[in-house]
């Protein structure tokens, strides 16, 4: 059978009793509600009127409520997730880069690889395959259907490579988010191309894509995830340089109190998270 028959077959064999349109539905609904506490694209303002809580609650220690909202959103997905709470500390004490980055992220007059290429990087643990700016780009972007809710270039390579039977390797694209682009545009054409998925939205046509041709690092062997501890530590690292670097710049403390604490924190493991604690109480 050619592909695009043994595409259609799979489509139409796809969601039967509905149950998944239903939590697409959910998903949409959700969306409109981030998008209505948070109206950046309608109001770019409220970007500057960001409250550093909505991000990161410091006593206690929570996620805020505005990535609670966007990881609660794609959770359905089978996309790569976070598993460290600092990036979302990081985002808090980086604000000011952040709502730069978030006025990218909504411009009309960016291209999606414009957007991703943006430095989310500046924000210790952003930087991975820009996960979480993807995320944030999708979210703010989703009404236009010219972006799926697939946040990992290898996810979205491989269904290009499914949906096309196009086996594509290299794109020859020199960065991140030219690639993404890329990928995302063979991936709408074979969306667009076939009469039943022409008018699925871009978020529906993702669930069939991970329910259909799951990625292979979608069931990875237990081993392969050791890394996250190292990762963790790292990011733990980030997040007390960014904190004294912020204590730096609001006066709180000089350069030579920055490298001591700094030095303390290397060399003292057991006493992290006191001397952490002490130092937040400066903000």
């Amino acid at each position: 059978m050619p592909k695009t028959g043994l595409l259609i077959e799979k489509v139409n064999d796809f969601d039967k009793n509905g149950l998944i349109k239903k939590e697409v539905d959910i998903e949409f609904g959700r969306l409109k509600e981030l998008r209505q506490k948070y109206p950046f694209v309608e109001n770019l303002a409220s970007i500057e009127w960001l409250d550093p809580d909505k991000l990161f609650n410091l006593n206690p220690d929570q996620v805020g409520e505005l990535f609670t909202l966007i990881e609660a959103i794609f959770k359905p997905f089978g996309n790569p997730t976070l598993n460290c709470g600092n990036v979302y500390r990081n985002a808090r004490l980086q604000i000011r880069d952040l709502k730069n980055l978030l006025r990218t992220g909504v411009d009309d007059r960016k291209s999606l690889a414009q957007k991703i290429d943006a430095p989310w990087e500046r924000i210790g643990g952003f930087g991975q395959d820009k996960l979480l700016a993807k995320k944030i780009i999708c979210c703010f972007n989703y009404e236009k259907g010219t972006m799926f809710p697939i946040f990992s270039n290898q996810h979205l390579r491989h269904f290009v490579n499914r949906a096309t039977g196009a086996v594509t390797m290299q794109t020859g694209h020199r960065s991140l988010g030219q690639e993404y682009e890329y990928f995302t545009a063979e991936l709408l054409k074979a969306k667009n191309s076939l009469p039943p998925t022409r008018n699925w939205s871009t978020i529906y046509f993702a669930r069939f894509l991970y329910s259909t041709y799951p990625p292979p690092d979608t069931e990875r062997p237990i081993e392969k995830r050791k890394t996250t501890f190292v990762t963790d530590e790292q990011l733990d690292m980030q997040s007390f340089v960014n904190l004294l670097g912020e204590l730096q710049h609001q006066g709180k403390i000089t350069g030579e109190q920055f490298r001591q604490n700094r030095n303390l924190w290397m060399q003292q493991a057991a006493e992290r998270q006191e001397l952490t604690n002490r130092l937040k109480k400066l903000l």
